[in-house]
């Protein structure tokens, strides 16, 4: 019996294996700790951390909209406006680098940015551990039993909130681990995702995510925000980006760190255009778009816990 739910259990990740995929499924469950993620949740949806007392980081990025901001750009304290598209929180865990430009290293470290941010949410250290004494001291003891709370627990307890935030069970992972069928389209679909050359950047566990590249590789592209080029201020990096993920992708328009658009038909054609040089037919445009529909997979179960 023991054995039989051992080879029952195993199945999947054989067939999987077999199939030799450049994509790889999204577990079914993350190991987090969910006494500090639900601590992390609440401060995750809390203005009180922001200049102004009206913006928390779900502001921008929303579950309705898969972690993202269906605005162009965001609008921080005050009313300020960003001047890049944020990038949805799911699976974020996933990304090798953190921002559009991979400035930060991981979830921890990018909390930072929109704290600090005068456009964001301007708030000083100081201020939060104030706002954390006040309203959130009894939680903190109980989760890391001191008394003492410090800047770097506020950013553990939202950056272990944001860990699970993880979107498992899409249709093409159950694909691939042979527990549903695509449909006709939605299998040519991919074979002309792969045949034209978008797996080369969108691959992986989260479809992107895990490397630089540069937008306008063939036809030059003419929107140049927060690129890899800040950062690093070497001429090579201007235009080069953080592959965005597109797993959730038919939830998360308006599309690239501009925002240009909001149709996932443009954003396909946009794609094919600047950087590979081609103009899709109508086919494969249509076939590729079911293909990445099928991407979206279930709400993160941490939104639903208390």
């Amino acid at each position: 019996m023991i054995l039989y739910k051992i080879i029952y259990l195993l199945l999947p990740l054989l067939v999987f294996a077999l199939r030799n995929e450049p994509i790889t499924p999204i577990p079914q469950t993350i190991k987090y700790n969910k006494e500090k993620a639900l601590l992390g949740k609440e401060l995750f949806f809390d203005p009180s951390f922001s200049a102004d007392g009206k913006i928390s980081c779900v502001s921008c990025h929303a579950p309705e909209y898969g972690g993202a901001d269906p605005r162009i750009v965001s609008v921080g304290v005050y009313g300020k406006m960003g001047n890049i598209q944020s990038p949805t929180v799911y699976n974020s865990v996933y990304n090798f680098r953190q921002f559009w430009n991979g400035r930060a290293r991981d979830l921890k470290a990018q909390i930072n940015g929109p704290t600090h941010n005068p456009v964001e949410m301007d708030i000083n250290e100081t201020r939060v551990i104030n706002i954390l004494r006040k309203k959130y001291e009894n939680k903190f003891y109980q989760v890391y039993k001191k008394r003492i709370i410090t800047f770097d627990m506020f950013k553990d307890t939202i950056a272990e909130f944001e860990k699970a935030l993880i979107t498992p069970n899409c249709k093409f992972d159950k694909w691939l681990r042979n527990e549903t069928h695509l449909t006709k389209q939605e299998k040519d679909g991919y074979y002309t995702f792969k045949k034209l050359g978008c797996i080369t950047c969108h691959n992986g566990i989260n479809l992107g995510s895990n490397s630089f590249q540069k937008i306008g590789v063939i036809h030059p592209a003419k929107d140049r925000v927060g690129d890899r080029y800040e950062v690093t201020h070497k001429e090579f990096d201007k235009y080069v980006y953080k592959v965005p993920t597109l797993r959730n992708i038919a939830l998360t328009a308006p599309y690239f760190h501009s925002g240009a658009t909001y149709s996932l038909e443009d954003a396909v054609n946009i794609m094919a255009y600047y950087n590979l040089g081609l103009i899709l037919t109508p086919k494969e445009n249509a076939d590729i778009v079911a293909f990445l529909k099928t991407l979206t997979g279930e709400k993160p179960k941490i939104l639903d816990e208390k």
